[in-house]
């Protein structure tokens, strides 16, 4: 087999948002009493331990057979599987949800595994179809949602809801090879009624609806069948119920910390000292560090543990402190260019398990990077995601490099995977 180079502008970037990231959990964590930089028993310590397991996990990925991937995809969501359900057996619960194994000198949480395990799955099962078109049929539909929702179920029971949203970035490879794009209006018009339900009242929400139909049904639509007056009507009676349950599933399906986390976001209450503290305090963390940044370990609110969970969800808080504007946009750029180039990546490959693979890559790391900086900014609710590749953490590290360099294995070998 011909192999094609590796991708190393790819490499390049992991290695330097790797970098950047130790370097913060360094700072998030720094105290002047450390004897060094490289104590094992500090977090930034454990941290460069995981960097170095990441990257020998690296090595050893692009140095198998890349058709292995493929036909092991189904064992390896198994195996994942198995992992989420021992998770909810010998799980060890912490800050409220039970989605970490303790093995006392290390903790793993299968759902960051459970990630790339589906999107093999998926590759999988969307490239054993005949051609793109075929994932519009009805039982096609129903495997490929039931492969996504199995480990949404078991990640939902274990009471972590930040990573289980994590699943809707599979929208992207769905609709990038054969999901009609209705999908993806319906999902934004659900998040639009849910925002608005909580923000304004229901009858008002359900007047505007009936004058955009009537506008539609008497002004924009032409030909005006029974036909159509059916269908008009029948998807605003959906949306009316749809705005009445918001209520309904808001106060008695979620938990009444994630409540407020969306209550604070809207502005609809101000809770500085409880649920809305951390967001408020990474925003002045953020703030105070203006253009260029207080510098490298200089980071008042940062070093007075202003921001708990400062070195893991909360990480761009130090880079907005420290390092100021032009640092937090250079984060936002590193990203960007390897999601970018990800994609670009993906577009050329002419396996459609690979193709698909690749994109389930790119909206993986984008829902974290997104989620995880609007969440710091005050621009999402804090659901507890880390930041791909910077934030401390072994298992979401591992978890993250496994899912990236499978992919850069199957684009090494792009020529000849058909």
């Amino acid at each position: 087999m011909i192999e094609n180079k590796i991708d190393w502008l790819t490499i390049i970037l992991y290695a330097a948002i790797l970098l950047f990231g130790w370097l913060n959990i360094y700072a998030a964590c720094y105290d002047e009493s450390q004897s060094s930089i490289l104590d094992f028993g500090t977090k930034h310590g454990k941290q460069i331990y995981w960097i170095g397991v990441s990257l020998l996990l690296a090595v050893v990925i692009t140095h198998i057979k890349p058709t292995l991937y493929s036909s092991t995809a189904y064992l390896i969501y198994l195996f994942v599987l198995v992992l989420l359900v021992i998770t909810l057996v010998i799980g060890t619960v912490t800050n409220g949800g039970k989605s970490w194994i303790d093995f006392g000198f290390f903790r793993f949480q299968a759902s960051e595994f459970a990630k790339f395990a589906t999107a093999l799955a998926l590759a999988k099962y969307i490239s054993s179809l005949d051609n793109d078109s075929d994932y519009r049929n009805f039982h096609n539909k129903v495997v490929a949602w039931t492969l996504i929702l199995i480990p949404v179920a078991l990640i939902m029971l274990q009471h972590d809801t930040g990573s289980a949203l994590v699943f809707a970035g599979f929208l992207l490879p769905l609709y990038r090879h054969g999901m009609s794009g209705k999908i993806l209006v319906i999902g934004l018009v659900a998040v639009v009624l849910f925002i608005l339900a909580l923000l304004v009242d229901n009858f008002i929400i359900i007047g505007v609806l009936a004058a955009i139909a009537l506008l539609y049904l008497f002004v924009w639509l032409s030909k005006r069948t029974r036909k159509h007056y059916l269908w008009v009507t029948a998807i605003f009676l959906i949306c009316s119920l749809f705005t009445f349950s918001v209520d309904i599933v808001f106060n008695n399906v979620l938990e009444e910390h994630q409540q407020k986390r969306i209550y604070v976001m809207l502005g609809k209450i101000e809770d500085k000292q409880g649920t809305g503290y951390n967001q408020y305090q990474s925003k002045i963390a953020i703030g105070s560090g203006g253009l260029t940044g207080k510098g490298f370990l200089k980071g008042t609110i940062t070093k007075a543990d202003f921001v708990p969970e400062q070195e893991t969800d909360f990480i761009f808080c130090t880079v907005g402190e420290e390092w100021g504007f032009l640092g937090g946009t250079t984060v936002v750029l590193l990203y960007v260019a390897l999601l970018l180039r990800i994609v670009r990546l993906a577009e050329r490959q002419r396996s459609r398990f690979s193709r698909f693979y690749g994109y389930s890559v790119a909206s993986i790391l984008f829902f974290h990077f997104f989620v995880n900086i609007g969440m710091v900014l005050g621009l999402v609710p804090v659901i507890g995601i880390p930041l791909p590749f910077f934030s401390y953490g072994g298992s979401s590290l591992m978890a993250f490099t496994i899912l990236l360099f499978i992919f850069l294995r199957l684009d090494q070998s792009r020529t000849e995977l058909v």
